[in-house]
C-alpha cells in the first residue's frame, strides 16, 4: 500500500471516531469498535491520539457487561472556539462558541442603508473585535471565524459576489477578515449555513438528506447531503427565493417576474396585506409582523393572507421535493414565526400535490435553534473542518 493511501484511510478512521464520540457520547473504546468496524487495537491507538490532542476526554467507567467496566469517552468541547458572524441584511451578529456550540460572547450592530463595501466590512470588523476584547478565552483557542453571507457567495474566496438587500458586490469578506484578524476565514451563503448548523446541532439524527429554508427578508435554502453542503457548479444552488411560481407576476429585485420571494417574504406579505387590509393610518407602516399581530388578534383578512402565504411556500415545497427529494426539509427565518397560520397550509399543500404517498410523508419541521441557527451555521463552518479533517 502506497504511504499516500495509508494516510488517508488513517484520517478516514480518525473522522469516523472522532464524529461517533461526537454523536454517541459517552461511548466506550469497545462500542466505537463495534459500531465502526474497526479493530480495538486501531481504536485505541487513534483514540490516544485524540485524548494527546485535546479532542477528546475520558469519564467515568460505563456500565458492566460482565468484564471491566469501560472507560467512557467524550468531546472536549472547550477544546477549541469559533466566531460565528451572520452578515446582514439589517444587522451585524456575532457570536463566540466552543465546540459544542455554546455562547460565550455576543455582539451586535445595525447596518445603515446606504452602505459601501467598506463600510460593510468595517462594521463585520468592529463586531469581532467587540467579541475579542469583551472575552477572556485565550485567542489561540479560536480556530477560527465563519461569515455567514446573504446573496451569492464564492466560497473559494470568501467574496460576496453579489449582496442585493444591501445593493453591493465583490466584497472581499475573506481577505480582508485575515489581514485583520490572522486567523482562517471561511464565508458561506446564510442560507446554506443555516442548513449546516440545523445537521450539525438541531438534533436531527442522521439523515442522507436534509434541506433548510431561511424565509424572512429574501427565501434561501441549504442542501446538507450525506453530511455535506451542496453548492452546485457556479455556487448558486439553494436560491428557491428566485424559483419562479408565476410568470406574469411582481418583478423580483432579481429581474425576473413571479419569484418565489415576491409571494413569501416578509415585505411581500405586507405588500398584500395592504391592498387587502383597511389598515389605521396612525399604526405607522404595515409589516409582516404587524400581518402576524392582525392575524393573531382574529382579523380574518390577515389570517387569510398568511394562509396564502403557506399554500404558496408549499407549491415551492413541493416544486423542491420533486426536484430533490429531501428527507427533512426544516424551516426558520422571521416569517415563519407566523408557523401558526402558514405550517398547516404549507403540510395540506405538499399533501394535495406531491407526486407519490410516500414522499406526501416529507418531514417539514420548524427549526429548534431559533434565531441563532444561522449564526450556529456560520460556527459549523470550522467545526466541519476541524471533525472531518482530525
Amino acid at each position: 500500500m502506497r504511504h499516500g493511501s495509508f494516510q488517508l484511510m488513517k484520517s478516514v478512521n480518525k473522522s469516523n471516531i472522532l464524529n461517533k464520540i461526537r454523536t454517541s457520547e459517552p461511548i466506550s473504546r469497545a462500542q466505537i469498535a463495534k459500531e465502526t468496524n474497526l479493530t480495538p487495537p486501531t481504536v485505541s491507538s487513534i483514540v490516544k491520539e485524540l485524548i494527546d490532542e485535546n479532542l477528546v476526554t475520558e469519564s467515568k467507567l460505563g456500565e458492566s457487561n460482565g468484564g471491566r467496566k469501560p472507560t467512557m469517552l467524550h468531546i472536549n468541547s472547550s477544546a477549541f472556539y469559533v466566531i460565528g458572524v451572520d452578515a446582514g441584511p439589517e444587522t451585524v451578529e456575532c457570536v463566540l462558541t466552543d465546540l459544542a456550540g455554546i455562547v460565550f460572547e455576543r455582539a451586535s450592530s445595525k447596518l445603515i442603508l446606504p452602505i459601501t463595501n467598506e463600510q460593510f466590512v468595517a462594521n463585520l470588523i468592529g463586531n469581532i473585535n467587540k467579541i475579542l476584547q469583551s472575552s477572556a478565552i485565550d485567542r489561540e483557542k479560536i480556530i477560527g471565524i465563519g461569515v455567514a453571507m446573504h446573496g451569492v457567495v464564492d466560497v473559494e474566496t470568501g467574496t460576496s459576489l453579489i449582496a442585493p438587500n444591501l445593493h453591493l458586490r465583490n466584497i472581499p469578506i475573506k481577505a480582508a477578515l485575515e489581514q485583520e484578524f490572522n486567523l482562517p476565514i471561511k464565508v458561506e451563503n446564510d442560507a446554506r449555513a443555516m442548513a449546516l448548523g440545523e445537521s450539525w446541532f438541531g438534533g436531527h439524527g442522521e439523515l442522507d438528506s436534509m434541506v433548510a429554508i431561511n424565509i424572512g427578508r429574501g427565501v434561501g435554502a441549504g442542501f446538507v447531503i450525506d453530511g455535506k453542503l451542496y453548492h452546485g457548479a457556479q455556487d448558486i444552488a439553494g436560491e428557491i427565493g428566485h424559483m419562479t411560481i408565476d410568470i406574469h407576476g411582481e418583478k423580483c429585485e432579481c429581474g425576473n417576474r413571479g419569484c418565489l420571494q415576491t409571494f413569501t417574504s416578509g415585505e411581500a406579505i405586507a405588500r398584500r396585506a395592504s391592498k387587502q387590509l383597511a389598515e389605521d393610518s396612525s399604526s405607522g407602516k404595515l409589516t409582516g409582523k404587524k400581518v402576524f399581530d392582525l392575524a393573531q388578534n382574529g382579523e380574518l383578512n390577515a389570517i387569510n393572507i398568511l394562509q396564502e402565504t403557506g399554500e404558496i411556500i408549499g407549491i415551492g415545497l413541493t416544486n423542491l421535493i420533486h426536484l430533490i427529494n429531501p428527507s427533512k426539509i426544516v424551516l426558520g427565518g422571521g416569517v415563519m414565526k407566523s408557523e401558526k397560520f402558514i405550517l398547516p397550509a404549507i403540510e395540506k399543500t405538499i399533501e394535495q400535490r406531491v407526486l407519490t404517498p410516500e414522499a406526501k410523508g416529507t418531514v417539514v419541521v420548524m427549526t429548534s435553534l431559533g434565531d441563532d441557527a444561522t449564526l450556529l451555521g456560520a460556527v459549523s463552518l470550522f467545526l466541519v473542518e476541524l471533525f472531518e479533517e482530525a
